[in-house]
């Protein structure tokens, strides 16, 4: 799960120019802090233009945008669909100061007039008291104390996640021990009070501290089973007969933990020499940690080769964990390129990058924003024997840092424990599930058979961890398959359970069924039939509606409202998929009707 993105504030701009309407963001510029243009090539449309309209737009319809004088907006995507209309993500500061919960989307259409926008925060962000009365040093010393590690610079914030809008600091804290393994968080205080606004790690870990304490108390000891698969053909190094100009790319085997052998796109540095990273994925690569809390990648042991084949398929060979983790980012990556158009994980065609052995002893795996990339846990010897270094367990992780490339869903609340609350983390734990298994489905490993359950490869008790036609069949987290009000604030692996099963009724439709093998049995909240659109077009609809109209605060019924609006975008708002998005939520007991009417 992933900590509320609250820390830096990274600017790329992306602009879609792909003709399918399945297309992501195509092109995206550094994140410089500024705005970058970029031509789109479809229509002429630069990128500075539509950002320029767009900007005006929010400031010139400011009742509907809550855009107020003092505010800056600066943008984070720009989006052109194939069908015209264009989106800008913006985030905000206040009088120069970060706006916490700020985030807004501005809808364009073709000719850049305002059509909508989606906002995070409801209510006017100007803060009541603009005078702290804690210092930066007094802020630094409590945040330090609260999430017990060393505490960075405190910086003015207006914090406007909660329905209000204070004057907050915001303070990072890194060596915290305040969890399972030391590293980075993020607190934020009352600048005026001092209380704990929020105290949040800064990266997202696979397994709750809840579901971690509720597997000690059953005893469960998970060993998950390892695989082998035939050795792929046409896998030797180049030949080394003609002059060669170093690197250059090279084929090479590895042998994972799960997965079996499997090819590997490497480089080759020399002769005998070869390093596990991707040349045709952006260099992407996975290090060693060797063991300690790095959180800086740069740190990690390179992974090198005299033979170009890496691991033996047993925890015995550091390498074996890295092949199971090259293996699975590559694929994450290859399911979002070729399904999306998208070039990278923040979609700015920089490298993916993984470190396995990670921390003394750590039963989870982890995307953190701070490193940028995948932390993969040894296991602790005791509860978990092997690396959670499984494919949809990457496929989840890597998607929330998609999530945080885009949406910033956050949860509403995080307990003492580390736990975390609210609709909006569900829906971001829920999409990690959704994108993740999709990323099985675009992988099609023999020895890891794609299907819609999540850690079926961890060995444990009831067989998964969670699945997506009946979430309540996982009793371990306690699942929930419908929405009620009490649903706001769940835990936010038990409450993902409402969103993953309206896609999973989208996609495939209620009832017994038998896909791929695998028997699901989907049902819905008043015995409705839903007949699935296919997961073609509802995993399009909901990365359509990831990207375009989600923001930091969306909740299940946003959720509802973002799909439709993609569906229509995607099909036609009288298409069967529209309709079929709407019989989906009902299903799970999302519609207009029970819409609270406060959420935020």
């Amino acid at each position: 799960m992933r900590g509320p993105h609250i820390r830096s504030l990274a600017v790329a701009v992306a602009v879609t120019t792909a003709a399918t309407g399945l297309a992501g963001t195509a092109f995206a510029g550094p994140a410089t802090g500024t705005d970058r243009a970029t031509a789109s090539t479809d229509t002429g449309t630069s990128a500075a233009s539509v950002v320029t309209a767009a900007r005006a737009a929010a400031f010139a319809h400011a009742s509907a945008t809550g855009v107020t004088r003092g505010d800056e907006l600066r943008a984070q995507d720009v989006m052109i669909d194939p069908e015209g209309a264009r989106h800008v993500r913006f985030i905000r500061s206040h009088q120069g100061m970060p706006v916490l919960g700020g985030d807004l989307v501005v809808h364009l259409s073709h000719g850049l007039a305002y059509t909508g926008v989606t906002r995070a925060a409801g209510q006017s962000i100007k803060p009541a008291i603009t005078r702290a009365e804690l210092t930066a040093g007094q802020a630094e010393a409590k945040a330090a104390a609260v999430a017990k590690g060393d505490a960075g610079t405190a910086e003015l914030v207006v914090d406007a996640r909660d329905g209000g809008a204070a004057l907050a600091y915001r303070i990072p804290v890194s060596d915290s021990s305040t969890a399972e393994a030391t590293g980075t968080r993020t607190v934020v205080l009352d600048a005026v009070t001092g209380k704990v606004r929020s105290n949040t790690p800064d990266s997202d870990e696979f397994l709750s501290p809840k579901l971690l304490d509720t597997l000690r108390e059953r005893g469960e000891t998970l060993d998950p089973a390892t695989g082998t698969a035939v050795k792929p053909r046409s896998l030797a190094a180049a030949a080394a007969s003609r002059a060669v100009h170093y690197p250059v790319t090279a084929s090479g085997t590895g042998t994972s933990l799960f997965v079996g052998k499997v090819p590997l796109t490497t480089t080759r540095t020399a002769r005998t020499s070869y390093l596990l990273k991707d040349p045709t994925r952006w260099g992407t690569e996975t290090r060693d940690a060797k063991g300690q809390d790095l959180e800086n990648f740069a740190q990690g042991k390179k992974f090198t080769s005299t033979t170009d084949k890496w691991g033996n398929g047993a925890v015995s060979h550091r390498d074996s964990a890295a092949v199971d983790a090259q293996y699975g980012i590559t694929k994450t990556l290859d399911f979002y390129k070729k399904t999306f158009g998208r070039k990278g994980i923040a979609n700015n065609g920089k490298a993916a990058r993984g470190m396995v052995h990670f921390g003394n002893k750590v039963a989870n795996a982890f995307w953190d924003s701070t490193c940028g990339c995948m932390l993969y846990g040894d296991g602790d010897g005791d509860m978990f024997k092997k690396p959670l270094v499984v494919l949809d367990v990457t496929g989840h992780e890597l998607t929330h840092g998609v999530v945080d490339a885009t949406a910033k869903l956050e949860p509403t609340r995080v307990d003492a424990d580390g736990n975390q609350y609210g609709e909006a983390g569900s829906l971001n734990e829920s999409l990690a599930d959704i994108f993740g298994s999709n990323v099985e489905f675009s992988a099609n490993n023999a020895k890891n058979p794609p299907n819609y359950l999540i850690g079926e490869k961890l060995g444990l008790a009831q067989k998964f961890l969670r699945r997506l036609d009946h979430p309540s069949l996982d009793k371990l987290e306690g699942t929930i398959d419908y929405w009620s009000p009490q649903t706001y604030d769940a835990e936010v692996h038990a409450g993902s359970g409402v969103s993953s099963h309206a896609y999973y009724l989208l996609a495939e439709g209620s009832g017994s069924k038998t896909i791929g093998g695998f028997a699901y049995d989907s049902p819905t909240y008043d015995g409705a039939t839903v007949t699935g659109i296919g997961r073609t077009k509802a995993t399009a609809i909901f990365y359509r509606a990831l990207t375009r109209y989600m923001v930091s605060t969306t909740d299940f019924h946003d959720a509802r409202t973002a799909t439709l609006k993609a569906a229509a975008d995607l099909y036609g708002a009288n298409s069967t998929a529209y309709k079929t998005v709407d019989q989906a939520w009902a299903a799970v007991n999302v519609t207009v009707a029970n819409t609270p009417a406060a959420r935020h």
